[in-house]
C-alpha cells in the first residue's frame, strides 16, 4: 500500500494523518448524476455528452456545458420551426 504519514500542526498541536498517496483531490472526478432517457434521441445524446465533463478538469466543462446548452437551444428551436397541423376552422368565425 502507498499510504504515507504526514503531519500537520493545528493550533498548537501536531496531528497526524494517513495521506493515500493515490489520491489526488485536484483530479476529474465522476459526479455521478444519473441522466433519465427524453426519449428524444437527439437531447439524449446531448445530455450524454456531459459525462464526458466527469473527465476533464474543471477548466475544460465550460466547452462541453456550452455545446450541451447550443444542441439544446438548438433542438428546442427546431421544434418551433416545425409546421403543425392546421387549426381546425372555426364554426361562427365572421368573414366579412
Amino acid at each position: 500500500m502507498s499510504d504515507s504519514v504526514s503531519e500537520a500542526t493545528v493550533g498548537e498541536e501536531t496531528v497526524e494523518a494517513v495521506v493515500d498517496a493515490g489520491y489526488d483531490p485536484a483530479a476529474p472526478a465522476p459526479l455521478n448524476v444519473p441522466r433519465t432517457p427524453t426519449g428524444n434521441a437527439e437531447v439524449d445524446a446531448y445530455l450524454g455528452r456531459l459525462a464526458d465533463a466527469d473527465h476533464l478538469a474543471t477548466d475544460g466543462h465550460l466547452e462541453v456545458y456550452e455545446d450541451v446548452h447550443r444542441g439544446l437551444r438548438d433542438a428546442l428551436t427546431a421544434l418551433d420551426a416545425r409546421p403543425g397541423p392546421p387549426a381546425p376552422p372555426r364554426p361562427y368565425e365572421s368573414r366579412s
